[in-house]
């Protein structure tokens, strides 16, 4: 283990929480970029789904362009514009200008989104043990942070541009300076389509079960994000200042999860963890689909953070080692199925609670993240060629240091 790879390492890590501060910052300022643009309701759900969408298609642009240029320089120049771009949003007092500054953070954020992966999964390799968790852990942390931070804004009836201002002003430099020790840890940079799991390219119907996961997944934490507040409140009966508290313990849950993932990993294996954690994320469900009472609801959102909060990094973990030549690209198809489950989630929680009730409406995501379940041999040694706890191979190129582009 060199110190090129813990410095790399600590850097990525940097970078996710960065990301999580910024995602933070703008989705629980929903209310209030709504308020400054005159964004109707009805218009509302045209600029949210318009984010994950244009995510997608910078996730697949990705693809092709780490064909040209390091997944680092990559990162480096991306974490800047997705930054600007929260800044922009805060700047802006036309909705046309609200839609160019949503439009350009969406791309921005798919190729981060892609890019960040690429490096964890590359690095994971390089070191031979599991340490993706520990990136997504980061990244949790930064939700926190970037959650804390909004909630001090609204509190202080700060501006969205005041208090967006002083985080790009601190986190920008640092990501920029942090970025040129990002280490590009790969075997191989291949991209394309191929014949077999382990060549150097990408077939679909294999990387298809960890599509459908992270689906699954995202769709039970789009709920949480989207509809935990409302659940809490119309259903279980509780005040607005309770109703904030599930989302909070969810994300904390998933901070303790995340940060002690790696070394169950290294312990039990990837489909060990990823089948503890779906059962444990399925009880969370259950027990807020069945809660009698709000703090019932709370125990529920808890123990659902703990077990959903595995599944993500250990999916793109998993399709890293299923295409070890071509992980990039692995990596970038798989993480345009991260906003499928976001766009499909919250209208599919909230068109079965209006048309339905909300109780049944969760027992849909809960089946949902069962179905993991039957994917879990994606996970297992036998599909991706890794030891369950033992040494796993490591990349002979031990990392080349990015400097930009």
């Amino acid at each position: 283990m060199t110190d090129e790879l813990r410095r790399g390492r600590a850097l990525l890590a940097f970078a996710f929480l960065v990301q999580g501060v910024t995602f933070a910052l703008l989705v629980t300022r929903i209310p209030a970029i709504q308020d400054r643009y005159g964004i109707s309701d009805g218009l509302l759900p045209v600029f949210l789904a318009a984010v994950p969408i244009l995510a997608g298609v910078g996730s697949v642009g990705t693809e092709h362009l780490v064909k040209r240029v390091p997944p680092s320089a990559v990162l480096r120049w991306s974490q800047p514009v997705v930054l600007l771009a929260l800044l922009g949003v805060g700047a802006g007092d036309a909705l046309w200008q609200a839609a160019v500054a949503l439009g350009m953070f969406g791309l921005a954020v798919g190729v981060l989104d892609a890019s960040m992966n690429m490096l964890g999964v590359s690095l994971q390799r390089a070191y031979g043990r599991s340490i993706m968790l520990g990136f997504h852990a980061a990244y949790s942390l930064g939700g926190i942070v970037g959650a804390s931070l909004a909630w001090a804004g609204a509190h202080w009836d700060l501006s969205l541009f005041v208090s967006y201002l002083p985080v790009v002003v601190v986190l920008l430099p640092a990501a920029l300076v942090g970025s040129r020790w990002y280490v590009d840890a790969g075997e191989a940079r291949g991209s394309g389509a191929g014949d077999d799991a382990g060549g150097g390219g990408v077939v679909f119907k294999v990387l298809l079960p960890l599509c459908l996961v992270m689906t699954f997944a995202y769709i039970g934490d789009s709920t949480v994000s989207n509809w935990s507040a409302k659940y809490l409140q119309d259903v279980l009966g509780s005040s607005e200042e309770v109703s904030t508290v599930p989302y909070n313990v969810y994300m904390v849950m998933t901070l303790v999860g995340r940060g002690l993932g790696d070394l169950g990993v290294r312990r039990f294996g990837a489909a060990a963890v990823v089948r503890a954690g779906t059962v444990v994320a399925a009880l969370g469900f259950a027990v807020v689909a069945v809660a009698p009472g709000a703090w019932v609801g709370i125990a529920g959102f808890t123990v659902l953070g703990l077990g959903l909060c595995v599944i993500v990094p250990q999916t793109f973990a998993a399709a890293g080692r299923l295409f070890p030549g071509a992980s990039d690209a692995a990596v970038a198809r798989l993480n345009v199925f991260n906003y499928v489950g976001f766009l499909i989630g919250s209208p599919l929680v909230g068109g079965l609670g209006d048309a339905w009730n909300y109780r049944g409406a969760m027992v849909v995501p809960l089946v949902l993240v069962l179905l993991t379940l039957l994917y879990a041999r994606s996970f297992a040694p036998g599909a991706d060629g890794y030891g369950d706890g033992h040494e796993w191979p490591r990349t002979a190129d031990v990392g080349r240091g990015s400097n930009g582009l």
